[in-house]
C-alpha cells in the first residue's frame, strides 16, 4: 500500500534562503509548506496560479500554504515563487507520478453514456459544482484537527484508474468507505453546507465549505440531514450512506476540492493535521 505522506512540512525562513533543494510531491496530493518571518502581504505563485498564504492554526507568527497538485499534472520539475517587498525566493518541486492501481467497473449503460436530456443535466450540475469549488471564501471555519467522515474500511482509495463498462476511462476522485445503507456520515470539521441535492452521477450529495478554498464532499447518500446554508460543526450528521447515483453498491464516496483541484482527501487531512502535531486525519 502506498504511503499517504509525501511531503513533510517545510519551514522557510524568508531572510536566509534563495533557492531550496527540490522536494518530491505525487500527482493528486497536497503539499503543506510553512513559512516563518514572512510579511502578510507576500505573494505565493505556482505556475500562473496565486496560492493563498494562510495563518498557521496554532502559531501566531507563522503562515503556511496548501499546494494541490492535480492528478493529471505532468511529472517533472516545477517552481514555487514567493514574492515580498524587497525580493523573491524560489522553491523547486519535483512532481512524481503516483503508483495508482487500476480497476474495471460495470454500471448501468445510461451512467456511462447518458441520453441528451441526462447529458444536459450532468453539464448543468458540473457547472454549478465548479462555480462553488472556484469560490474562495476568505473566512476559515475550522480551528481544530480534521476527523474522518466515518470509521470504516476503505474499499477504494483515491487515484485508482477506472474503466467503466470497458470503454469510459476515468480515475477515482475520492476515497470510498465501506458502509451499509443507513450508516451515519459526519462532517469532518466545522463549515457551511453549500450544496445538498440529488445529482446524476453522485446521487444525494452534500458539500461543505470549510473556508479558504477547502470543500469536502459526501456522495451517494440515501438520506440528507442538512440543507444548503446550514452551519455545521465537526461530527454533525450530514446524512446516511446509500447507493444513489453511479454506483455498484452502497458506500460513502468522500472527496475534497482545494482551489478547484480534486486531491487525495485523506492525505490532505493528514497534512493539515500535522500543523497541530497530529500524524493522522
Amino acid at each position: 500500500m502506498r504511503s499517504l505522506s509525501i511531503l513533510r512540512i517545510l519551514l522557510l525562513f524568508v531572510g536566509s534562503l534563495q533557492t531550496l533543494a527540490a522536494q518530491s510531491v505525487i500527482n493528486g496530493q497536497t503539499a503543506v509548506i510553512a513559512f516563518s518571518a514572512i510579511p502578510q502581504e507576500s505573494r505565493v505563485t505556482y505556475g500562473k496560479k496565486n496560492i493563498p498564504l494562510l495563518q498557521h492554526p496554532t502559531i501566531e507568527d507563522k503562515r503556511f500554504i496548501l499546494l494541490p497538485i492535480a492528478y493529471r499534472s505532468t511529472p517533472g520539475e516545477k517552481k514555487l515563487l514567493v514574492t515580498y517587498a524587497d525580493g523573491e525566493k524560489r522553491l523547486e518541486l519535483h512532481v512524481e507520478k503516483g503508483d495508482y492501481r487500476s480497476e474495471t467497473i460495470t454500471v448501468a449503460p445510461s451512467k456511462v453514456k447518458p441520453n441528451k436530456e441526462q447529458a444536459k443535466r450532468t453539464s448543468m450540475e458540473y457547472k454549478e459544482a465548479m462555480s462553488i469549488y472556484h469560490t474562495l471564501n476568505p473566512e476559515r471555519y475550522w480551528d481544530k484537527p480534521f476527523i474522518h467522515p466515518m470509521s470504516s474500511k476503505i474499499t477504494s482509495p483515491f487515484g485508482t484508474a477506472r474503466v467503466y463498462n470497458g470503454s469510459l476511462k476515468s480515475f477515482h476522485s475520492g476515497t470510498d468507505f465501506r458502509a451499509e445503507v443507513g450508516t451515519p456520515v459526519h462532517a469532518v470539521n466545522d463549515g457551511v453546507v453549500v450544496l445538498a441535492k440529488d445529482r446524476y452521477y453522485a446521487g444525494n450529495s452534500v458539500v461543505v465549505d470549510h473556508g479558504e478554498g477547502l470543500y469536502t464532499c459526501y456522495y451517494h447518500l440515501s438520506e440528507m440531514s442538512v440543507k444548503t446554508g446550514d452551519r455545521v460543526s465537526q461530527n454533525d450528521r450530514l446524512g446516511l450512506s446509500g447507493s444513489t447515483g453511479r454506483v455498484t453498491g452502497p458506500h460513502l464516496h468522500f472527496a475534497i476540492m482545494l482551489y478547484g483541484v480534486q486531491v487525495d482527501p485523506l492525505q490532505l487531512l493528514t497534512q493539515i493535521n500535522s500543523l497541530f502535531g497530529k500524524p493522522e486525519g
